[in-house]
């Protein structure tokens, strides 16, 4: 892509996944205030094209699909900024772009704070515009209100999908929950990918829920968003899910297991329980069975973290709720 703007131009690179973009919303807000002039760039993955608005500040979207080639970018970069993480690969490829200025974290090359594994994804660029005297809050990570309009509305949403089999928590375990939550009085769906769609049935059956509740691999992305912004309740594994659910303030249940929540999960003053055991966690995102921290948790541990949600008020008002 050719440059197509008078104005300096501030490059940021986080070609990642979902997740990754929705935890790193504090940093590009900070951004958008740290540099009010520029034409905000965002290198991403083409498919997340239609979360980029829901960020506000973005001028344009590049699609990115990784490092294994060069940035797709031809013109002057005022500024390059790593998002993308620590290593070389990404320093690299920015580099390449021969920015005026660069902003990162410290390597050779690259003035800037060390490395933290300790922080959350949410405080990391926060912090790291900090070190380089920019603005920015961890606590402003709310997205716009969706553009598409809601394919349900007040639902609860049990969502079985996950990249890898460490965070894929077992089907009997989900059709116990949806089971009971649809005896309750829940409007229960089945959510996930195309890819999800066996998985989701088999819960839905197990749960004794119709055909029609299994709407895995029938919304696209903006549909999703805007389900999971109109819903009731979220219960899922630590999946892209439970952070849209943060973004939009809706009550949910994450059950987490290779990751920490102390990095991945959502701010303890939300509509939100997270589940976990991190006693026994193993820790590999990449591993093919259920991360022993995900095992710990059964249905009765969900189901009273519904409870809690209950209890204090906040499970049954679905859009864009304030802490309590």
């Amino acid at each position: 892509m050719t440059a197509g703007s008078e104005r300096p131009v501030l490059l940021v690179l986080r070609a990642l996944k979902l997740g990754d973009l929705l935890v790193s919303v504090p940093g590009l807000r900070g951004l958008r205030a740290g540099f009010p002039d520029h034409e905000l760039v965002l290198a991403a993955p083409k498919w997340l094209e239609p979360v980029v608005p829901l960020v506000g500040g973005i001028n344009r979207h590049l699609p990115t699909p990784g490092l294994d080639d060069p940035i797709p970018y031809a013109g002057r970069v005022d500024v390059a900024v790593n998002f993308h993480g620590k290593g070389i690969e990404s320093r690299t490829r920015l580099e390449e772009l021969l920015p005026e200025h660069r902003i990162g974290h410290r390597a050779p090359g690259w003035a800037g704070p060390e490395w933290d594994d300790t922080l959350h994804e949410r405080e990391r660029w926060v912090r790291l515009l900090s070190w380089h005297g920019l603005p920015g809050s961890a606590d402003d990570y709310r997205l716009l209100p969706p553009e598409a309009p809601a394919p349900a509305d007040g639902a609860t949403l049990i969502h079985v999908g996950a990249a890898h089999g460490s965070r894929r928590w077992p089907v009997e375990r989900f059709a116990g929950v949806a089971r009971e939550l649809h005896y309750r009085g829940h409007d229960v769906l089945v959510t996930g990918g195309e890819e999800d769609r066996t998985r989701a049935a088999a819960v839905a059956h197990g749960a004794g829920l119709p055909e029609t509740a299994v709407v895995a691999g029938r919304w696209d992305l903006p549909s999703f968003f805007a389900a999971v912004a109109a819903a009731r309740l979220v219960v899922t594994a630590d999946t892209s899910a439970g952070h849209i659910a943060t973004a939009y303030g809706t009550p949910s249940v994450i059950i987490f297991g290779p990751a920490t929540p102390e990095q991945w999960g959502p701010p303890e003053d939300g509509p939100h329980v997270v589940l976990t055991d991190p006693a026994v966690r193993h820790g590999d995102p990449f591993a093919d069975l259920p991360d022993p921290a995900m095992l710990a948790v059964w249905p009765g541990h969900v189901l009273d973290a519904v409870a809690r949600l209950e209890e204090r008020g906040t499970a049954h008002e679905p859009r864009h709720l304030a802490a309590p």
